[in-house]
């Protein structure tokens, strides 16, 4: 039996897990990528350094790697960005110095949304870090119902009031954006194992994973709504890192990953496992420093 069967389904772990596990996504759909949520290859500038002194890490549970250790806790050593596993072989472990993990920072907050990172930028500015990443945006899909998603003017406001006080507050530093997983993806991949659908009924992102046996055309235009509202939170953050000399976007790299069952954490299968961190860290790493 699992370690999840003898213990998750208690009741106050089963209330954790509703409210750690509700917004995050973390694989893409196999089908064709949209214009929106394809774009060419990030090519370096002369301004882009491949070398950074340190790291500050933003985003949500999947920076913080949530359920990819143990159940209901956070495990920044895995993290794609920050983690000091070797196995898991991160940006930073990748990029600096043999100051190490000393220079970064992870500052993501499990179960945050858009909204929040402005507060994370202003942390990091503290910090002043040589280089920025950011993955953001699931938990602004991955809400009750489709109506309940962030307003993609809102989630525009809340990106573009962080990218404004990160390169205010770090003139000379860079800042890298990943994209958003492609939500449609996970159901897909967990909508044939008969536990892992058990656990969505928790309430892990229900607007794309609620019904996940429902083949009506209710659910499936629920389930593209999502995927939609995915790809165009994707296109805004594409456009504002644009719009900076210093940041970079993954080119939707992370939206156009096929993630498997194997990289995804067998207590709520849907956050990236310590494989599935690493994939991320292998694909972003590409993004960021990789001559296309």
């Amino acid at each position: 039996m699992r370690p999840f069967l003898r213990g998750c389904l208690a009741a106050a772990a089963a209330s954790l897990l509703l409210a750690g596990c509700s917004g995050e996504g973390a694989a893409p759909h196999p089908g064709p990528a949209t214009s929106a949520s394809r774009a060419p290859a990030p090519r370096p500038s002369p301004t882009w350094n491949a070398h950074p002194a340190s790291i500050a890490a933003l985003g949500d549970s999947i920076t913080r790697g949530f359920d990819a250790c143990s159940l209901l806790k956070d495990c920044p050593e895995v993290s794609w960005v920050t983690g000091t596993r070797a196995q898991v072989d991160s940006i930073a472990g990748r990029v600096l110095t043999a100051a190490g993990v000393a220079n970064s920072w992870n500052l993501a907050e499990s179960g945050a949304r858009m909204s929040d990172l402005p507060g994370q930028a202003a942390a990091a500015a503290a910090k002043k870090p040589s280089l920025v990443t950011v993955l953001m945006g699931s938990n602004d899909a991955c809400r009750d119902s489709v109506d309940d998603m962030t307003p993609v003017a809102d989630f525009r406001a809340d990106f573009t009031r962080a990218m404004a006080g990160l390169h205010t507050a770090l003139p000379g530093s860079q800042v890298f954006v990943a994209s958003i997983p492609d939500l449609k993806r996970l159901w897909e991949v967990g909508k044939e194992n008969p536990l892992g659908k058990q656990i969505w009924k928790l309430g892990i992102c229900p607007s794309m994973l609620r019904d996940p046996d429902s083949v009506s055309r209710s659910a499936q235009t629920r389930r593209d709504a999502v995927r939609a509202r995915v790809v165009a939170y994707n296109r805004v953050l594409r456009e504002v890192c644009a719009k900076y000399e210093h940041c970079r976007h993954d080119g939707g790299a992370v939206f156009d990953y096929r993630f498997t069952s194997n990289e995804l954490s067998s207590w709520d299968w849907f956050h990236p496992n310590a494989q599935g961190q690493a994939q991320l860290a292998r694909i972003l790493y590409s993004a960021a420093f990789t001559k296309p």
